[in-house]
């Protein structure tokens, strides 16, 4: 015996309709479409931007510079009031 077969489907699908009403079901539909909708929409819009941008290694070693410079004047500022 089959769980899924067409009659208990059609069984199913008449408890569902007399709990939730017709009307419920529609907004379910209906709302379960647009959210598939604006998903596939903002999907394109990500292919069409491209892969993302990263920061290059000239980004990357003006950070570490500041980064180096912070911690210096740290140091010092330690080193003053001891």
């Amino acid at each position: 015996m089959d769980i899924f077969s067409l009659p208990h489907l059609i069984i199913l699908l008449l408890i569902v309709m007399a709990l939730f009403g017709t009307s419920k079901i529609k907004n379910i539909g209906g709302d379960l479409g647009s959210a598939i909708k604006s998903f596939r929409q903002a999907m394109k819009e990500e292919e069409q931007q491209g892969p993302p941008k990263t920061a290059g290694p000239m980004t990357k070693a003006i950070e570490h510079s500041a980064e180096a410079e912070a911690g210096e004047t740290i140091a010092k500022s330690l080193h003053t009031k001891s």
